[in-house]
């Protein structure tokens, strides 16, 4: 049952427009055996008033009931809802959940298709906004949409697509858009209200069902907060300037740090804990280092046996899985997760954990957003991370995100969060910021992609297209800027707009300026990488290519190589043909450098050529480890990959092209065995 939770201060309610002024005290009311809070009475009843929902609450707090309650409603009445989340992980979850309720539910995440005109119909929020500039007519009984983790869209990659579906959602479609607790919360509900039909409830909450208690492990002992303070000034100087004290040894060691931490918190019976860190390879050597312990009861042993067989009925795997060191060290109750694991080790990992039987787990961020799998408590192997650039921080929102993780509810009194730092880092982390700091505010990444550019030539002509923009949250959260940030911030858009439509002129994508070439429409139906398919397919690169030649060739658009040196590709395969596209895309390439395009389109990486050749020709997931350095859960994500941006050319060309029967072929030859998601997600 869930408990209490209290609303946002009234002062605060009667300061903001969204906010009712009446008493956060609310009668009591229920719904499915569950206490509502009163943050999720208000919600529920902005929705039967008519209106859409922002909910901002602390993860665990009990955000996904609203969304639940809003797609009863709309089944009620014989209407369709769609729910839309950020990460595949996310979207399969809550497929399973919905179908175990009983629901009839289908999948759409380019990976998988099912049901596709299902009563509540989850997908990925690319698919969703282009079904909303392709075919809206799909989504014309569709009463709600469901944005959950709606803050995902300041993403600095894919955040500008949940923009545009926000904006261009039809009409009379409702939002129920779920966040994390941002500070800006009431900015985003704003202008929401000003870009769609309906008014907007922007509900609240701080309080979570179990509360946090954060400490500091400085390789000895366990700090509280207040605590940190003193023994960063000693760091700094004090009274041990110049001294080396017995154990800075081992503090310099973060693993060995860590190590000790865990120690004291299966002493103290502090299990199971999330353990975060930001490298796979972290995850990985931890685990490792702490597999020794054996942190099962017998009667839990017993019941990981039991579990661990029902898991390989459940995915099909042969009993030589029960030595693979997933499963043994599952049966010690300890694992690791993260995003280079081939898919069906993440779900045993995933299954071992909801069990309540893994006392450890090892993992990366991603396995924060959105999935509820709590624990008792979290430790931070360190509170810095690689960005992509340089080693930087966590942002508050990061902390908060993952620190929430910890406290079961109905289980904890507490969650307990432990962060891990040596001395030097006591004297250099931003620690009131990261973890009492209020989470930093989402903002835009407005950008259009050529694909949302042609779609909205044709739409609103090329004069108009500019208004794309003055409906985004870029140009309404400018307008608390200086006059010059504001006009800086306007040329800045509208040189990103002309740029690519300059670029797409000048490729022939238009016959006028608001109508589509053979080109255009191409590109237009392809949602990523439309520039470089659609120039490979009429500068004639792939008409002549086998199906397995062109499964190297997509996958290689999709791979990116995380390594600096590039893997060395013998000429023997398909040598000439790769050189041909590179060369095929060398004009598009040069036009973007021309017109200044700030981020160019991905050139081919053929750094798995020879997995997908192996792969194509029956190789076992065990033999493609031979092939490649690149980790199998990567290998399987680009195959994946590949086979989606092949479904969406075959569905793009004129179904007269021999070329779709190929691509047929080709996807076909990739998608078997671990690589078939739709498989996975079935037995599973």
């Amino acid at each position: 049952m869930l408990k209490r939770a209290y609303a946002i201060p009234a002062q605060r309610a009667r300061d903001d427009p969204f906010m009712h002024t009446d008493s956060m005290e609310r009668p009591a009311r229920r719904w499915k055996g569950f206490e509502l809070s009163p943050f999720q009475v208000r919600a529920v009843e902005a929705l039967e008033a008519g209106k859409n929902v922002l909910v901002g609450a602390p993860t665990g707090a009990g955000k996904t009931l609203v969304a639940e309650y809003a797609i009863e409603r709309a089944l009620q009445a014989g209407k369709r809802c769609v729910y839309t989340s950020p990460i595949k992980a996310l979207s399969n979850q809550k497929y399973r959940d919905f179908k175990h309720a009983g629901l009839d539910v289908g999948l759409l995440t380019g990976d998988v298709t099912i049901q596709p005109r299902a009563q509540v119909l989850i997908m990925t929020t690319e698919i969703l906004r282009n079904e909303i500039f392709e075919s809206p007519e799909q989504l014309a009984d569709v009463e709600f949409a469901v944005f959950d983790e709606v803050h995902y869209l300041d993403d600095s990659e894919r955040g500008s697509v949940w923009e545009e579906s926000l904006i261009f959602a039809p009409p009379r479609m409702r939002l129920v858009c779920l966040s994390a607790t941002v500070p800006n919360i009431f900015e985003l509900g704003r202008w929401l209200e000003q870009i769609r039909e309906h008014e907007i409830e922007v509900v609240e909450t701080q309080a979570r069902p179990v509360p946090l208690h954060h400490f500091v492990w400085n390789g000895q002992r366990v700090l509280e907060l207040k605590e940190v303070a003193r023994q960063s000034e000693r760091a700094r100087g004090g009274s041990g300037r110049g001294k080396r004290k017995r154990g800075d040894e081992e503090r310099s060691d973060p693993a060995r740090a860590t190590e000790r931490l865990l120690d004291v918190l299966e002493h103290e019976r502090s299990l199971p804990a999330l353990v975060f860190c930001f490298s796979r390879k972290d995850c990985e050597r931890l685990a490792r280092r702490n597999a020794q312990r054996d942190l099962l009861e017998p009667a839990e042993r017993a019941r990981m046996d039991e579990l661990q067989r029902e898991l390989l009925a459940t995915f099909q795997l042969p009993p030589a899985t029960l030595g693979g060191e997933i499963l043994a060290m599952g049966r010690r109750g300890i694992g690791y997760h993260h995003a280079g694991l081939l898919p069906t080790d993440k779900e045993l990992v995933e299954r071992m954990f909801t069990s309540g039987l893994l006392k450890l787990l090892f993992t990366t961020e991603t396995f924060a957003l959105g999935i509820n799998m709590p624990a008792r408590a979290v430790v931070f192997h360190s509170l810095a991370k690689f960005d992509g650039v340089s080693v930087d921080w966590l942002r508050s929102r990061e902390y908060q995100q993952m620190a929430g993780r910890a406290g079961r509810q109905g289980i904890d009194d507490e969650g307990l969060v432990y962060s891990v730092l040596d001395q030097r880092d006591l004297t250099r982390a931003p620690l009131e910021r990261i973890l009492r700091g209020a989470p930093e505010p989402v903002m835009s990444r407005f950008l259009l992609s050529y694909s949302s550019l042609l779609h909205l030539t044709t739409r609103l002509g090329r004069e108009r297209v500019y208004t794309a923009w003055e409906k985004s949250f870029n140009q309404f959260q400018s307008r608390s800027g200086s006059p010059k940030a504001q006009e800086r911030n306007r040329r800045r858009q509208r040189a990103w707009v002309d740029g690519h439509l300059a670029v797409l002129d000048e490729l022939h994508y238009f016959e006028t300026p608001s109508t589509l070439t053979a080109r255009g429409k191409i590109a237009a139906g392809l949602a990523g990488f439309e520039l470089q398919v659609t120039e490979l397919l009429f500068r004639g690169a792939l008409e002549t290519l086998s199906p397995v030649a062109l499964a190297v060739v997509f996958v290689a658009l999709i791979h990116q190589e995380r390594r600096r040196t590039p893997t060395h590709v013998p000429n023997a395969l398909f040598g000439n043909q790769r050189r041909h596209v590179v060369d095929c895309l060398s004009h598009a390439a040069r036009l973007e450098f021309e017109h200044g395009i700030p981020a160019p389109m991905k050139l081919p990486d053929w750094g798995l050529t020879e997995a997908v050749v192996a792969w194509c020709e029956g190789a076992t997931m065990e033999q493609l480890a031979e092939t490649t350095a690149a980790s199998l859960g990567d290998v399987v994500r680009a195959f994946r990959m590949g086979i989606q941006l092949m479904r969406q050319t075959r569905h793009a060309i004129d179904p007269s092209w021999d070329l779709r029967e190929r691509l047929a072929d080709a996807a076909n030859l990739l998608n078997r065995d671990e690589v078939d998601a739709r498989a996975q997600l079935e037995v599973g």
